[in-house]
């Protein structure tokens, strides 16, 4: 399929603006694929990799706008340009009559002069100088933007310890920060568990479960994927820490994110040692031949022993989000913490995997986890090939067996929308799944909060019921298994998500590990030959 690109010379836009670009251009008939993106070199490569690169593309700089057109025509493509070019010069309509537009960091200080935070989502070569201007002014950083280098992390996180700020990030989607949400938050109430956290849907993961039991967040701080490396020291981790160790409001900590890299392991042990409250952590890694997570940390805790089996003192390790948040709660009650499995009785899990399996034509024999949270894909993987053989590594959906793809990573949302703002990407990949005859079971993740899709089930349901009308077509049948990470006030109300998604056949299970241990149930069960 040809490929057009079409540069605009300094024209910058946001990433918003660049979404609303990208969403018009796919509408137009005859356009199969639309991007649009700065032309900063890291983004000149993601467009290569998708295959939306052409020669002029090639010749923009980071100022430059670049749209990129995959069409059936030249016409087609030419249309998508127009589309775009419409969209640009539409006028933006305020957030509110009246409210101040500064253009800059100076600006928004005098608009808002008791200002403490600055949000910062801007393209990654840009956000180490906008956030050093933040910190210089004396402001806290949540650091929304991707694709930061690794050498401005670290000195951004130096000048934020030298001047005792925080800089959550980056990559930055989640944080609540003394009951006030920001990013992809949920709706969680105030309450006594204080989380540290890499900042995506784990976190989101973990909150909605403690507010499931009925408990609160007293602040949910992101720290970035890479904080607890080496490289970074575990800078901002160490920082929260001791944050939430001197919060009256924090009773309990959990801390959520990838293994510690050797280095920071024995400052975090002594950390969490040393913190005088309860905590909890969950530390999962995926390595060559064993993804399994590792619990703990500072050789704490034994790999592969179930954690709550083992503990030191005050501290205890999960082998999931779910265990996590059910842990940090039995804490706070004074209750021995007790891993879950399934919420429902083991006999109603034997019938829905039999139903499920009997269902299912001989050939029928994977799983296929389509995903939109990173960590939720992560923690799938780990689940599934505790109890599955040919499960692909990673999440990048390849492999001709069991795999699990997560379509918010930075190779899937090109110029387009991450999937938990728009379902596009999240559509075609589930058509893809059920066309395959050896797919078994489709699993996925329905993630809520602010700034997340008004209705995802909505969104997704008729690509749901699409594909299970193609597998019967085929004389197949087609297990979908699902989880809904959310609360009953976030916007989009967690029950009627899993009713609507209920409706339409969907197993829905109260946690991602429940709906991933059912998944691998269904299709372990798969081909038996019935009695």
């Amino acid at each position: 399929m040809p490929v057009w690109n079409f540069v605009r010379r300094n024209v910058y836009q946001d990433s918003v603006t660049l979404m609303r670009l990208t969403h018009d251009m796919e509408a137009v008939a005859g356009v199969r694929r639309a991007a649009a993106m700065m032309g900063t070199p890291p983004n000149r490569a993601l467009l290569g990799q998708a295959g939306l690169l052409d020669a002029d593309g090639e010749t923009a700089g980071p100022a430059d706008l670049v749209i990129a057109v995959v069409a059936d025509s030249a016409a087609g493509a030419e249309a998508a340009r127009a589309a775009a070019e419409a969209a640009l010069a539409a006028p933006r309509a305020a957030s509110r009559p009246g409210a101040p537009r500064p253009r800059t960091l100076a600006g928004a200080l005098r608009a808002l002069p008791d200002a403490t935070l600055a949000l910062i989502s801007v393209p990654g070569a840009y956000a180490g100088a906008e956030a050093r201007r933040a910190l210089d002014a004396g402001l806290h950083v949540m650091l929304f933007s991707d694709n930061v280098p690794l050498e401005t992390e670290i000195e951004l996180k130096r000048m934020a310890r030298e001047r005792d700020l925080f800089v959550m990030g980056p990559d930055c989607g989640t944080a609540i920060l003394a009951g006030v949400p920001m990013g992809f938050a949920n709706a969680v109430p105030r309450g006594r568990i204080g989380l540290v956290a890499a900042s995506g849907t784990g976190l989101q993961e973990v909150s909605c479960r403690l507010v499931a039991e009925g408990e609160g967040v007293s602040h949910a701080l992101g720290v970035g994927g890479r904080d607890l490396s080496d490289a970074v020291g575990g800078t901002m981790t160490l920082a929260a820490l001791a944050l939430l160790a001197d919060d009256p409001a924090t009773d309990v900590v959990v801390v959520i994110g990838k293994t510690p890299g050797p280095g920071v392991a024995a400052a975090l042990t002594d950390a969490l040692q040393r913190l005088g409250k309860p905590a909890v952590s969950y530390f999962a890694t995926v390595v060559a031949g064993d993804a399994r997570p590792a619990w703990g940390v500072g050789g704490l805790f034994e790999k592969g022993v179930t954690p709550h089996a083992r503990s030191a003192g005050h501290l205890h390790a999960a082998a999931t989000l779910e265990d996590a948040a059910m842990a940090a709660v039995a804490l706070a009650r004074g209750e021995v913490p007790r891993a879950v499995e399934f919420s429902m009785p083991a006999a109603e899990i034997e019938r829905l995997v039999a139903a499920q399996a009997a269902a299912l034509a001989p050939g029928q024999r994977f799983v296929r986890g389509v995903y939109s949270g990173g960590t939720l894909a992560w923690e799938a993987v780990a689940l599934l090939s505790a109890r599955l053989p040919d499960l692909a590594p990673g999440v990048r959906g390849e492999g001709a067996g069991h795999r699990v793809v997560d379509l918010g990573d930075d190779i899937f949302t090109v110029g387009r929308p991450h999937p938990m703002i728009d379902g596009a990407v999240r559509r075609e990949r589930i058509a893809r799944e059920a066309a395959d005859p050896s797919t078994a079971v489709l699993l996925l993740d329905v993630v809520l909060g602010y700034g997340a899709h008004a209705d995802p089930a909505g969104a997704l349901v008729p690509a749901l019921q699409a594909a299970r009308r193609l597998a019967a077509g085929a004389g197949r049948g087609l297990a979908t298994v699902a989880s809904v990470t959310g609360t009953e006030r976030d916007p989009q109300v967690r029950s009627i998500q899993a009713a609507a998604l209920r409706r339409a056949g969907v197993l829905v299970l109260d946690s991602n590990a429940q709906a991933a241990r059912l998944a691998a149930l269904i299709a372990a069960r798969a081909g038996v030959p019935r009695p």
